[in-house]
């Protein structure tokens, strides 16, 4: 693998992003979700609250069954079954883009069958051998999230000595078994897992680290919607901010994300970040075709205010 030095070069020299960050709405049919449990687990109620995440300007509909917040333990696949396949089905043919939040291959498969146009794995292909296989012959791209295990005990694998490059080193080797089940490469995006098997320090290393991922050559998605080290942020000692109320701290996050060239940012608040990501991709134009007509705004801007020491005063 290329140094961490190397890549964080390379994208340090890539050019500022000019295609719009994707956003991608949150609908957790379960009943245990950290941020949402219980308020969608009907169909009828997941199902409305995916088109308004549509109308609210979300690019996916993220459908999951199964918590996978810290502690949680896992449901049968039946229950997961029962409890999103429903729901895709009928976003699917409301044509909302629909992605399915699993691990298992058998809920993935059904869930394409169903409509869904992403997988969004976020044990990235650890949990279920044979999620790659039914991923390669869908044909549809695949979210491989950074993790080191299941949601019961994901603490205990939280040490890193670069939580940077191991992280890198960890998603490359996810790419390598996926191109190696027949996944097109192409169709591959990458998550760094925020709150996976992460304490909240190497959390905001990876967030401002975002250059070294991308220098990975993959779509990047970042999740870090109303997960605790924001609360824990915005409280310092204190016993932190509740769930509800991190959502303009997620769209900090939206706004750096999109800044640093993210392909898209998983929400719950999907409104705010939908207009922050355009703003940003807007104001990235704006700076790209300065720099392609020659101009740089800040060598100008330098020359046309003269300096305060040689100004009059009076």
């Amino acid at each position: 693998m290329e140094s961490l030095e190397r890549l964080r070069g390379t994208a340090e020299a890539a050019d500022v992003p000019t295609e719009r960050c994707r956003v991608m709405g949150v609908v957790n049919v379960t009943p245990d979700s950290f941020s949402d449990g219980g308020l969608y687990t009907t169909t009828d109620s997941a199902v409305t609250h995916g088109l308004a995440l549509r109308d609210a300007g979300a690019d996916y509909v993220d459908v999951g069954g199964e918590s996978t917040r810290p502690g949680a333990g896992r449901v049968d696949a039946a229950d997961e079954l029962r409890r999103v396949i429903p729901v895709v089905r009928e976003l699917a043919a409301a044509g909302v883009p629909v992605s399915i939040d699993t691990t298992r291959a058998a809920v993935a498969e059904a869930a394409v069958a169903a409509g869904a146009a992403l997988v969004n794995d976020v044990s990235g292909g650890l949990a279920d051998p044979a999620m790659a296989r039914i991923v390669a012959a869908a044909e549809v791209p695949w979210v491989l999230n950074h993790s080191r295990g299941p949601s019961r005990d994901m603490y205990a694998t939280a040490g890193y000595d670069d939580v940077v490059r191991e992280v890198a080193d960890e998603l490359l080797r996810r790419v390598d078994d996926a191109v190696e089940a027949g996944v097109h490469p192409d169709r591959l995006i990458l998550d760094p897992g925020l709150g996976f098997a992460k304490r909240g320090e190497q959390n905001w290393i990876l967030l401002a680290h975002l250059d070294a991922l991308l220098g990975l050559g993959f779509p990047v998605l970042v999740g870090a919607s109303r997960k605790r080290f924001l609360g824990d942020a915005l409280y310092g000692d204190g016993p932190g901010r509740p769930v509800l109320d991190r959502d303009a701290a997620t769209l900090a996050t939206s706004v750096v994300a999109a800044r640093a060239g993210a392909w898209g940012v998983r929400v719950h608040d999907v409104a705010a970040s939908a207009d922050a990501v355009r703003v940003v991709s807007v104001l990235c134009q704006a700076r790209s075709a300065s720099t392609v007509a020659g101009r740089h705004p800040r060598r100008e801007l330098t020359r046309a205010i003269p300096s305060a020491r040689n100004r009059s005063v009076g």
